[in-house]
Protein backbone atom coordinates (compact mmCIF):
# COMPACT_ATOMS: atom_id res chain seq x y z
CA UNK A 1 0.00 0.00 0.00
CA UNK A 2 2.71 2.16 0.94
CA UNK A 3 5.12 1.54 -2.20
CA UNK A 4 1.96 2.51 -4.45
CA UNK A 5 0.99 5.71 -2.62
CA UNK A 6 4.82 6.48 -3.02
CA UNK A 7 4.76 5.65 -6.98
CA UNK A 8 1.00 7.20 -7.41
CA UNK A 9 2.61 10.83 -5.94
CA UNK A 10 5.55 10.34 -7.75
CA UNK A 11 4.27 10.30 -11.07
CA UNK A 12 1.62 13.58 -10.13
CA UNK A 13 4.82 15.26 -8.94
CA UNK A 14 6.28 14.19 -11.84
CA UNK A 15 3.85 14.78 -14.61
CA UNK A 16 3.16 18.11 -13.38
CA UNK A 17 7.00 19.08 -13.03
CA UNK A 18 7.45 18.24 -16.64
CA UNK A 19 4.61 20.55 -17.92
CA UNK A 20 5.79 23.45 -15.30
CA UNK A 21 8.90 22.79 -16.26
CA UNK A 22 7.94 22.44 -20.55
CA UNK A 23 6.03 26.40 -19.82
CA UNK A 24 9.11 27.59 -17.97
CA UNK A 25 11.17 26.89 -20.66
CA UNK A 26 8.82 28.38 -23.87
CA UNK A 27 8.92 31.39 -20.73
CA UNK A 28 12.81 31.30 -21.02
CA UNK A 29 12.63 31.66 -24.45
CA UNK A 30 10.18 34.48 -24.60
CA UNK A 31 12.36 36.37 -21.93
CA UNK A 32 15.41 36.20 -24.01
CA UNK A 33 13.74 37.06 -27.38
CA UNK A 34 11.72 39.44 -25.73
CA UNK A 35 14.01 41.05 -23.55
CA UNK A 36 17.67 40.80 -25.05
CA UNK A 37 20.44 37.77 -23.07
CA UNK A 38 21.57 40.48 -21.11
CA UNK A 39 17.86 41.51 -19.31
CA UNK A 40 17.95 38.00 -18.55
CA UNK A 41 21.37 38.02 -16.81
CA UNK A 42 20.12 40.95 -15.04
CA UNK A 43 16.80 39.04 -14.34
CA UNK A 44 19.07 36.12 -13.11
CA UNK A 45 20.26 38.02 -11.10
CA UNK A 46 18.14 38.78 -8.50
CA UNK A 47 17.35 35.13 -7.74
CA UNK A 48 19.94 34.90 -4.80
CA UNK A 49 18.26 37.51 -3.35
CA UNK A 50 14.96 35.73 -3.60
CA UNK A 51 16.36 32.36 -2.53
CA UNK A 52 17.87 34.12 0.90
CA UNK A 53 14.48 35.08 1.19
CA UNK A 54 12.51 31.77 0.63
CA UNK A 55 15.39 29.94 2.85
CA UNK A 56 14.81 32.41 6.03
CA UNK A 57 10.85 32.36 5.73
CA UNK A 58 9.63 28.53 4.54
CA UNK A 59 11.89 26.22 3.26
CA UNK A 60 12.89 24.99 6.07
CA UNK A 61 9.51 25.37 8.19
CA UNK A 62 8.13 23.39 4.98
CA UNK A 63 10.79 20.87 5.50
CA UNK A 64 9.63 20.66 9.23
CA UNK A 65 6.17 20.47 8.67
CA UNK A 66 6.01 17.56 5.76
CA UNK A 67 8.44 15.31 8.13
CA UNK A 68 6.28 16.47 11.06
CA UNK A 69 3.07 15.77 10.05
CA UNK A 70 4.10 12.40 8.31
CA UNK A 71 5.29 10.92 11.67
CA UNK A 72 2.09 12.27 13.51
CA UNK A 73 -0.40 11.18 10.71
CA UNK A 74 1.50 7.38 10.91
CA UNK A 75 0.47 7.76 14.61
CA UNK A 76 -3.54 9.15 13.49
CA UNK A 77 -3.01 12.02 15.55
CA UNK A 78 -4.83 13.88 12.80
CA UNK A 79 -5.58 17.10 15.36
CA UNK A 80 -2.12 17.72 16.21
CA UNK A 81 -1.29 17.33 11.87
CA UNK A 82 -3.90 20.38 11.61
CA UNK A 83 -2.09 22.36 14.71
CA UNK A 84 1.35 21.30 12.67
CA UNK A 85 0.34 23.31 9.88
CA UNK A 86 -1.47 26.67 11.29
CA UNK A 87 1.57 27.02 13.55
CA UNK A 88 3.97 26.71 10.43
CA UNK A 89 1.73 29.49 8.29
CA UNK A 90 1.64 31.99 10.83
CA UNK A 91 5.51 31.70 11.65
CA UNK A 92 6.22 31.57 8.25
CA UNK A 93 4.20 34.52 7.48
CA UNK A 94 5.68 36.59 10.21
CA UNK A 95 8.85 35.84 9.12
CA UNK A 96 7.98 36.91 5.67
CA UNK A 97 6.16 40.24 6.51
CA UNK A 98 9.83 41.19 8.07
CA UNK A 99 11.56 39.92 5.28
CA UNK A 100 9.45 42.12 2.61
CA UNK A 101 10.06 44.87 4.42
CA UNK A 102 13.77 44.85 4.95
CA UNK A 103 13.63 44.03 1.14
CA UNK A 104 12.04 47.09 0.39
CA UNK A 105 13.70 49.46 2.75
CA UNK A 106 16.85 48.54 1.50
CA UNK A 107 16.72 47.98 -2.02
CA UNK A 108 18.75 50.54 -3.31
CA UNK A 109 21.93 48.67 -0.65
CA UNK A 110 21.22 45.17 -1.67
CA UNK A 111 21.41 46.33 -5.46
CA UNK A 112 24.81 48.66 -5.16
CA UNK A 113 26.66 46.65 -2.92
CA UNK A 114 25.66 42.74 -2.79
CA UNK A 115 24.63 42.53 -6.69
CA UNK A 116 27.00 45.23 -7.92
CA UNK A 117 24.27 46.43 -10.52
CA UNK A 118 21.96 48.97 -9.41
CA UNK A 119 19.64 48.36 -12.43
CA UNK A 120 17.58 45.69 -9.91
CA UNK A 121 16.56 47.97 -7.54
CA UNK A 122 13.32 47.79 -8.45
CA UNK A 123 13.26 44.28 -9.21
CA UNK A 124 13.96 43.07 -5.99
CA UNK A 125 10.88 45.37 -4.56
CA UNK A 126 8.92 44.07 -7.25
CA UNK A 127 10.47 40.67 -6.04
CA UNK A 128 9.65 41.38 -2.27
CA UNK A 129 5.70 40.99 -2.78
CA UNK A 130 5.91 37.33 -3.99
CA UNK A 131 7.40 36.18 0.06
CA UNK A 132 4.65 36.33 2.04
CA UNK A 133 2.26 34.28 -0.67
CA UNK A 134 4.98 32.19 -1.04
CA UNK A 135 5.35 31.53 2.89
CA UNK A 136 1.77 30.18 2.99
CA UNK A 137 1.69 28.42 -0.29
CA UNK A 138 4.72 26.15 0.56
CA UNK A 139 3.73 25.45 4.16
CA UNK A 140 0.11 24.14 2.41
CA UNK A 141 2.82 22.09 0.24
CA UNK A 142 4.56 20.41 3.53
CA UNK A 143 1.34 19.39 4.88
CA UNK A 144 -0.08 17.28 1.97
CA UNK A 145 3.62 15.84 1.02
CA UNK A 146 3.61 14.73 4.54
CA UNK A 147 0.40 13.39 3.98
CA UNK A 148 1.69 11.87 0.93
CA UNK A 149 -1.27 13.69 -0.85
CA UNK A 150 0.44 15.22 -3.87
CA UNK A 151 -2.38 16.48 -6.20
CA UNK A 152 -2.72 19.72 -4.26
CA UNK A 153 1.10 20.78 -4.33
CA UNK A 154 1.35 19.40 -7.94
CA UNK A 155 -1.46 21.58 -9.04
CA UNK A 156 -0.78 24.41 -7.22
CA UNK A 157 2.50 24.39 -8.91
CA UNK A 158 0.97 24.28 -11.89
CA UNK A 159 -1.27 27.49 -11.35
CA UNK A 160 1.62 29.40 -10.15
CA UNK A 161 4.00 28.45 -13.50
CA UNK A 162 0.97 29.42 -15.76
CA UNK A 163 -0.23 32.34 -13.46
CA UNK A 164 2.83 33.93 -14.04
CA UNK A 165 3.87 33.45 -17.69
CA UNK A 166 -0.08 34.38 -18.65
CA UNK A 167 0.55 37.77 -16.27
CA UNK A 168 3.93 38.81 -18.28
CA UNK A 169 2.99 38.28 -21.25
CA UNK A 170 -0.15 40.19 -20.83
CA UNK A 171 1.92 42.88 -19.64
CA UNK A 172 4.65 43.00 -22.02
CA UNK A 173 1.54 42.77 -24.50
CA UNK A 174 0.12 45.70 -23.41
CA UNK A 175 3.40 47.59 -22.64
CA UNK A 176 4.04 47.13 -26.60
CA UNK A 177 1.05 48.15 -28.24
CA UNK A 178 0.99 51.15 -25.77
CA UNK A 179 4.49 51.57 -27.49
CA UNK A 180 6.41 52.00 -23.95
CA UNK A 181 9.45 50.14 -23.25
CA UNK A 182 8.71 46.62 -21.33
CA UNK A 183 11.34 46.96 -18.66
CA UNK A 184 12.59 42.96 -17.51
CA UNK A 185 11.30 44.19 -13.68
CA UNK A 186 7.62 43.02 -15.48
CA UNK A 187 8.90 39.07 -15.47
CA UNK A 188 9.89 39.44 -11.81
CA UNK A 189 6.61 41.14 -11.12
CA UNK A 190 5.61 37.76 -12.27
CA UNK A 191 7.22 35.95 -9.31
CA UNK A 192 4.35 37.59 -7.13
CA UNK A 193 1.52 36.86 -9.24
CA UNK A 194 2.65 33.60 -9.64
CA UNK A 195 2.73 32.87 -6.09
CA UNK A 196 -0.58 34.87 -5.47
CA UNK A 197 -2.48 32.55 -7.24
CA UNK A 198 -0.91 29.04 -6.26
CA UNK A 199 -1.59 30.78 -2.72
CA UNK A 200 -5.35 31.59 -3.37
CA UNK A 201 -5.30 28.01 -4.64
CA UNK A 202 -4.35 26.30 -1.83
CA UNK A 203 -6.24 28.04 0.62
CA UNK A 204 -9.34 27.39 -1.20
CA UNK A 205 -8.55 23.84 -1.33
CA UNK A 206 -7.48 24.00 2.16
CA UNK A 207 -10.59 25.65 3.97
CA UNK A 208 -13.46 24.55 1.26
CA UNK A 209 -12.61 21.20 -0.65
CA UNK A 210 -10.65 19.47 2.77
CA UNK A 211 -12.76 21.56 5.24
CA UNK A 212 -9.51 21.69 7.30
CA UNK A 213 -9.75 25.35 9.70
CA UNK A 214 -9.03 25.99 13.15
CA UNK A 215 -12.24 25.79 14.34
CA UNK A 216 -12.35 22.56 13.22
CA UNK A 217 -9.25 21.03 14.74
CA UNK A 218 -10.65 21.99 18.28
CA UNK A 219 -6.41 22.30 18.90
CA UNK A 220 -5.78 23.11 22.80
CA UNK A 221 -3.76 26.52 23.65
CA UNK A 222 -0.97 23.80 24.63
CA UNK A 223 -1.11 21.87 21.22
CA UNK A 224 -0.28 24.30 19.18
CA UNK A 225 2.74 25.53 22.13
CA UNK A 226 4.13 22.18 21.40
CA UNK A 227 4.06 22.22 17.68
CA UNK A 228 5.53 25.80 17.70
CA UNK A 229 8.52 23.73 19.86
CA UNK A 230 8.59 21.01 17.75
CA UNK A 231 8.63 22.88 14.42
CA UNK A 232 11.24 25.51 15.66
CA UNK A 233 13.35 22.96 16.67
CA UNK A 234 13.42 20.87 13.14
CA UNK A 235 12.98 24.10 11.14
CA UNK A 236 16.29 26.10 13.22
CA UNK A 237 18.71 24.27 12.16
CA UNK A 238 16.90 23.42 8.62
CA UNK A 239 17.17 27.18 7.97
CA UNK A 240 20.55 28.28 9.26
CA UNK A 241 21.37 25.15 6.47
CA UNK A 242 19.61 26.73 3.59
CA UNK A 243 20.71 30.22 4.40
CA UNK A 244 24.23 29.75 4.85
CA UNK A 245 24.28 27.57 1.36
CA UNK A 246 21.81 30.14 0.01
CA UNK A 247 24.56 33.06 1.01
CA UNK A 248 27.56 30.34 -0.90
CA UNK A 249 25.40 29.83 -3.65
CA UNK A 250 24.46 34.18 -3.72
CA UNK A 251 28.41 34.70 -3.57
CA UNK A 252 28.68 32.12 -6.43
CA UNK A 253 25.99 33.67 -8.70
CA UNK A 254 27.21 37.02 -8.10
CA UNK A 255 30.95 36.40 -8.14
CA UNK A 256 30.83 35.07 -12.41
CA UNK A 257 29.36 38.39 -14.17
CA UNK A 258 32.14 40.13 -11.68
CA UNK A 259 35.58 37.62 -12.40
CA UNK A 260 34.32 37.46 -16.11
CA UNK A 261 34.96 41.17 -16.31
CA UNK A 262 38.07 40.29 -14.80
CA UNK A 263 38.79 37.51 -17.66
CA UNK A 264 38.29 40.70 -19.77
CA UNK A 265 35.03 41.27 -20.79
CA UNK A 266 32.75 44.16 -20.58
CA UNK A 267 29.74 44.52 -18.39
CA UNK A 268 27.45 44.05 -20.78
CA UNK A 269 28.99 41.02 -22.49
CA UNK A 270 29.49 39.41 -18.72
CA UNK A 271 25.40 39.78 -17.97
CA UNK A 272 25.28 38.31 -21.21
CA UNK A 273 27.17 35.26 -21.02
CA UNK A 274 26.12 34.70 -17.12
CA UNK A 275 22.27 35.06 -19.09
CA UNK A 276 22.79 32.20 -21.65
CA UNK A 277 24.18 30.03 -18.73
CA UNK A 278 21.67 30.43 -15.90
CA UNK A 279 18.92 31.53 -17.87
CA UNK A 280 18.99 29.31 -21.15
CA UNK A 281 21.48 26.05 -20.90
CA UNK A 282 21.18 25.03 -17.18
CA UNK A 283 17.06 25.47 -17.34
CA UNK A 284 17.29 22.78 -20.48
CA UNK A 285 19.86 20.53 -18.14
CA UNK A 286 17.61 20.42 -15.26
CA UNK A 287 14.61 20.09 -17.34
CA UNK A 288 14.70 16.24 -16.50
CA UNK A 289 14.99 17.05 -12.62
CA UNK A 290 11.27 17.49 -13.01
CA UNK A 291 11.77 13.55 -12.26
CA UNK A 292 13.90 13.49 -9.72
CA UNK A 293 12.87 16.57 -7.70
CA UNK A 294 9.60 14.44 -7.72
CA UNK A 295 11.30 11.57 -6.12
CA UNK A 296 13.29 13.24 -3.88
CA UNK A 297 9.75 15.49 -2.33
CA UNK A 298 7.86 12.10 -2.33
CA UNK A 299 11.68 10.44 -0.33
CA UNK A 300 11.82 12.18 3.05
CA UNK A 301 8.50 11.61 4.68
CA UNK A 302 9.16 7.75 3.23
CA UNK A 303 11.84 7.79 4.78
CA UNK A 304 10.93 9.56 7.70
CA UNK A 305 7.97 6.93 8.33
CA UNK A 306 9.97 3.77 7.52
CA UNK A 307 12.84 5.09 9.98
CA UNK A 308 10.44 5.60 12.83
CA UNK A 309 9.39 1.97 12.18
CA UNK A 310 13.06 0.90 12.22
CA UNK A 311 12.99 -1.09 8.72
CA UNK A 312 16.34 -0.50 8.23
CA UNK A 313 16.21 -3.50 5.13
CA UNK A 314 13.61 -2.01 3.47
CA UNK A 315 15.02 1.58 3.60
CA UNK A 316 18.44 0.24 1.77
CA UNK A 317 16.49 -1.36 -0.63
CA UNK A 318 14.77 1.68 -0.70
CA UNK A 319 17.59 3.83 -1.67
CA UNK A 320 19.60 1.05 -3.62
CA UNK A 321 16.32 1.04 -6.42
CA UNK A 322 16.70 4.92 -6.33
CA UNK A 323 19.79 5.70 -6.82
CA UNK A 324 20.01 3.17 -9.90
CA UNK A 325 16.84 4.62 -11.43
CA UNK A 326 18.37 8.46 -10.77
CA UNK A 327 22.08 7.27 -12.54
CA UNK A 328 20.00 5.75 -15.45
CA UNK A 329 18.37 8.62 -16.08
CA UNK A 330 21.12 10.85 -16.16
CA UNK A 331 23.41 8.48 -18.18
CA UNK A 332 20.46 8.38 -20.65
CA UNK A 333 20.32 12.80 -20.50
CA UNK A 334 23.76 13.22 -21.20
CA UNK A 335 23.72 10.98 -24.12
CA UNK A 336 21.05 13.07 -25.65
CA UNK A 337 22.58 16.70 -24.59
CA UNK A 338 26.32 15.56 -25.79
CA UNK A 339 24.77 15.09 -29.19
CA UNK A 340 21.80 17.20 -29.49
CA UNK A 341 23.17 20.11 -27.10
CA UNK A 342 24.22 22.56 -29.89
CA UNK A 343 21.26 21.92 -32.25
CA UNK A 344 18.72 22.61 -29.26
CA UNK A 345 21.15 26.07 -27.93
CA UNK A 346 20.26 26.87 -31.76
CA UNK A 347 16.79 25.84 -32.50
CA UNK A 348 15.39 26.84 -29.02
CA UNK A 349 17.35 30.01 -27.98
CA UNK A 350 18.66 30.92 -31.26
CA UNK A 351 22.31 31.57 -29.22
CA UNK A 352 25.06 29.00 -30.60
CA UNK A 353 26.65 29.93 -27.10
CA UNK A 354 23.66 28.13 -25.30
CA UNK A 355 24.53 25.60 -27.69
CA UNK A 356 28.11 25.27 -26.34
CA UNK A 357 27.05 25.24 -22.65
CA UNK A 358 24.78 22.79 -22.83
CA UNK A 359 26.80 19.93 -24.97
CA UNK A 360 29.86 21.02 -22.50
CA UNK A 361 26.93 20.65 -18.69
CA UNK A 362 26.14 17.03 -21.01
CA UNK A 363 28.83 15.59 -18.20
CA UNK A 364 27.47 16.74 -14.88
CA UNK A 365 23.36 15.04 -15.86
CA UNK A 366 23.93 11.75 -13.45
CA UNK A 367 25.51 13.48 -10.91
CA UNK A 368 23.12 16.31 -10.51
CA UNK A 369 20.18 14.45 -10.65
CA UNK A 370 20.96 11.55 -8.18
CA UNK A 371 22.49 13.90 -5.19
CA UNK A 372 18.67 15.61 -4.80
CA UNK A 373 17.82 12.59 -4.45
CA UNK A 374 20.46 11.79 -2.14
CA UNK A 375 20.47 14.82 -0.16
CA UNK A 376 16.77 14.26 0.19
CA UNK A 377 17.14 10.57 1.83
CA UNK A 378 19.88 11.82 4.18
CA UNK A 379 17.65 14.46 5.58
CA UNK A 380 14.77 12.02 5.79
CA UNK A 381 17.13 10.26 8.27
CA UNK A 382 17.12 12.69 10.56
CA UNK A 383 20.45 13.80 9.63
CA UNK A 384 20.46 17.45 8.16
CA UNK A 385 24.00 18.46 9.25
CA UNK A 386 25.37 16.03 7.04
CA UNK A 387 24.05 17.24 3.63
CA UNK A 388 24.52 20.65 4.67
CA UNK A 389 28.21 19.91 5.31
CA UNK A 390 28.26 17.80 1.91
CA UNK A 391 26.48 20.74 0.26
CA UNK A 392 28.87 23.86 1.45
CA UNK A 393 31.74 21.87 0.41
CA UNK A 394 30.85 21.27 -3.10
CA UNK A 395 29.37 25.03 -3.01
CA UNK A 396 33.18 25.97 -1.77
CA UNK A 397 34.77 24.18 -4.70
CA UNK A 398 32.62 26.54 -6.98
CA UNK A 399 33.67 29.19 -5.90
CA UNK A 400 37.18 28.20 -5.57
CA UNK A 401 37.03 27.55 -9.51
CA UNK A 402 35.39 31.24 -10.12
CA UNK A 403 37.74 33.10 -8.43
CA UNK A 404 40.62 30.69 -9.31
CA UNK A 405 40.20 29.58 -12.83
CA UNK A 406 37.33 32.31 -14.60
CA UNK A 407 40.10 34.87 -14.61
CA UNK A 408 42.57 32.24 -16.83
CA UNK A 409 39.84 30.17 -18.68
CA UNK A 410 36.39 32.24 -18.64
CA UNK A 411 33.62 30.34 -18.08
CA UNK A 412 34.75 27.08 -18.90
CA UNK A 413 36.89 27.42 -15.70
CA UNK A 414 33.67 27.49 -14.38
CA UNK A 415 31.67 24.40 -15.84
CA UNK A 416 35.27 22.64 -14.67
CA UNK A 417 34.64 23.39 -10.95
CA UNK A 418 30.65 22.71 -11.33
CA UNK A 419 31.52 19.25 -12.65
CA UNK A 420 34.34 17.92 -10.38
CA UNK A 421 32.05 19.22 -7.57
CA UNK A 422 29.22 17.61 -8.08
CA UNK A 423 31.22 14.28 -8.46
CA UNK A 424 32.49 14.60 -4.96
CA UNK A 425 29.07 15.12 -3.54
CA UNK A 426 28.40 11.97 -5.43
CA UNK A 427 30.76 9.67 -3.68
CA UNK A 428 30.93 11.72 -0.23
CA UNK A 429 26.77 11.08 0.40
CA UNK A 430 26.91 7.22 -0.84
CA UNK A 431 29.94 6.92 1.39
CA UNK A 432 27.55 8.47 4.40
CA UNK A 433 24.73 5.60 3.58
CA UNK A 434 26.89 3.15 3.19
CA UNK A 435 28.55 3.87 6.49
CA UNK A 436 24.95 4.27 7.79
CA UNK A 437 23.73 0.93 6.85
CA UNK A 438 26.97 -1.03 7.89
CA UNK A 439 26.00 0.56 11.68
CA UNK A 440 22.29 -0.14 11.39
CA UNK A 441 23.12 -3.62 10.69
CA UNK A 442 25.40 -3.75 13.65
CA UNK A 443 22.81 -2.66 16.17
Amino acid sequence: MQRKILIKGTLILTFTGIATRLIGFFYRIFLSRSFGETAVGLYQLIFPVYALAISFTSAGIQTAVSRSVAREHTLHRDKKCTCLLYTGIGLSFLLSMITMYLLQHYNSAIAIHFLHEPRCMFSITAMSYAIPFASIHSCICGYYLGLKQTRIPAFSQLIEQTSRVVFVCLLFTVFTRNGSHANVALAVAGLAAGEFFSMSYSLYILRSKQGITLAHSQATPSMFISSLKELTALSVPLTANRILLNILQSIEAISIPVQLRVFGMDTNNALRMYGVLTGMALPLILFPTAVSNSIASMTLPAIAELQASRNHTAIKIFVSRLCLGSLLLGAMCSVVFLFGGSLAGTWFFHSSLAGKFITTLAWICPFLYTNSILTSIINGLGKPFISFLYNSLHLIIRILSIYLYIPQKGIYGYLIGLLFSQVLLFFLSLQFLYRYFQKSEIT
